[in-house]
This record gives structure tokens, C-alpha cells and sequence, in this order.
């Protein structure tokens, strides 16, 4: 072969690998292999890209009767890349004016517990069981949760962290196909397809029982330990 050939093959072959990553969504070539920060700012970027899709999904979405009184489609906010993912119920009042998750009272509470925990909400991820409010603040129906649920499925599985703390009953029954009463659930680690769950109490209930905060305190310094 000769070199201009050889040259113009090494051409295509540089084309081809520009042209798979772009279509990955990766945007940053890299000149070293070796420059590690470059390569997960390309992986962040992938993901939220996907991420995009999955809401751009749900802001559609007629599957239930709960898109007809949202303002808002609450999708979830936060790190792509968390190691630690909240899944709480659903949108309140203030979720559902703003359209981001935990922001009213129940939000500025878990704020403080994740600050606790050494970190900030930018650190983690957060979303809901499901993502349009339930008309006066109810409880979501099944039907409305399995509307839902592969929505967050689709959520757990491009942030993949490496743990998942539900918060109340309802989201715990949810994620984990069970009837358990949160009070017999929090404080012990399960699995949903390989990820550790730590099942705890809602930051509304600490609202309104706050002698129990020092219970999911407990189970945060859990989740602490386990992430290192």
C-alpha cells in the first residue's frame, strides 16, 4: 500500500470514530487518551443529552389523568452522574408551579439533610414516583404510578447511582413491589436491579413528626457508609 494510500485510510478511519461519537453525543476529541476529565465531561453530556429525551417523553405524556391539571411536568433535577438518587412521591403545589422537585417546605428540609450529609443538591439527583401532581396533593392511584414507572426506570438506569433513597411509603411500595409499611421498610438496605434502596420517612412527615428525624438521620449515616 502506498502511504498516500495508507493516509488517506488513516483518514477515514479518524472520520468514522468522529462521526460514531457524534452521534453519541459526544462533542470533545480528546489529543491525550490519558486526559480523564475530558472524557467524563463527554459522558455527562451524553447522559443528560439522554436524559433530555426521556423528559421531552414525559412533558408528551397523556398516559393518566393527571397531565390534564398540571401545570408542569416535574421531571427530576440534579447530578446525571449522582451516586446518590432521591425518589420521593410526586409534585407538590410549589414542584408543580416551578417544575423541579422538593421545593417548598418537604424541600428545604431535605436540602438541610443532604447538606448534612456533606453535600449539595448539585451532588445528588431527585425525582418522583410520578411526575405531575395529584389534584390536592392525594396520593397517586397504581394506575397512575405504572404510567410512571417506566418513566423513572428509564431515569435510575442512565444516572445509574450507586444508591437509592426512597422517601415515604408511597415511593418505597412503589420501587419495591411491596406492601411493608415504611416504618418496618426504613433503615435497611434492599435491591431494584442491583442498587442498593434505602427506604426512609418523607421529609413532609418530619414536618409534622419531627422527633423522628433523628431516625432517617440514622439511616442517612447508612447511606454515608455505604457510598464511602
Amino acid at each position: 500500500m502506498s502511504l498516500n494510500r495508507e493516509i488517506l485510510e488513516m483518514i477515514k478511519s479518524v472520520k468514522s470514530l468522529i462521526e460514531l461519537e457524534t452521534e453519541s453525543g459526544i462533542r470533545e476529541y480528546l489529543k491525550d487518551p490519558k486526559d480523564k476529565e475530558a472524557i467524563t465531561r463527554g459522558k455527562e453530556r451524553s447522559e443528560e443529552s439522554a436524559l433530555e429525551e426521556v423528559e421531552l417523553g414525559v412533558m408528551s405524556c397523556r398516559l393518566c389523568g393527571l397531565s390534564k391539571g398540571r401545570n408542569n411536568v416535574v421531571f427530576g433535577a440534579g447530578n446525571p452522574n449522582a451516586k446518590l438518587m432521591y425518589v420521593g412521591e410526586g409534585p407538590g403545589y410549589e414542584e408543580d408551579m416551578q417544575g423541579l422537585p422538593f421545593v417548598g417546605r418537604a424541600g428545604r428540609l431535605l436540602t438541610k439533610i443532604i447538606e448534612a450529609m456533606g453535600l449539595k443538591r448539585r451532588d445528588v439527583y431527585i425525582a418522583n414516583i410520578v411526575k405531575c401532581r395529584p389534584p390536592q396533593n392525594r396520593n397517586p392511584l397504581p394506575t397512575e404510578i405504572l404510567s410512571c414507572e417506566e418513566y423513572l426506570e428509564k431515569q435510575i438506569k442512565l444516572i445509574n447511582p450507586k444508591v437509592i433513597c426512597v422517601l415515604g411509603r408511597i415511593a418505597a411500595q412503589a420501587l419495591l413491589k411491596t406492601q411493608e409499611p415504611i416504618s418496618k421498610l426504613r433503615g435497611r438496605f434492599f435491591s431494584y436491579k442491583g442498587i442498593k434502596v434505602m427506604p426512609t420517612f418523607h421529609p413532609a412527615y418530619l414536618l409534622r413528626n419531627p422527633q423522628d428525624k433523628r431516625l432517617v438521620w440514622q439511616d442517612m449515616k447508612k447511606i454515608m457508609s455505604e457510598l464511602g
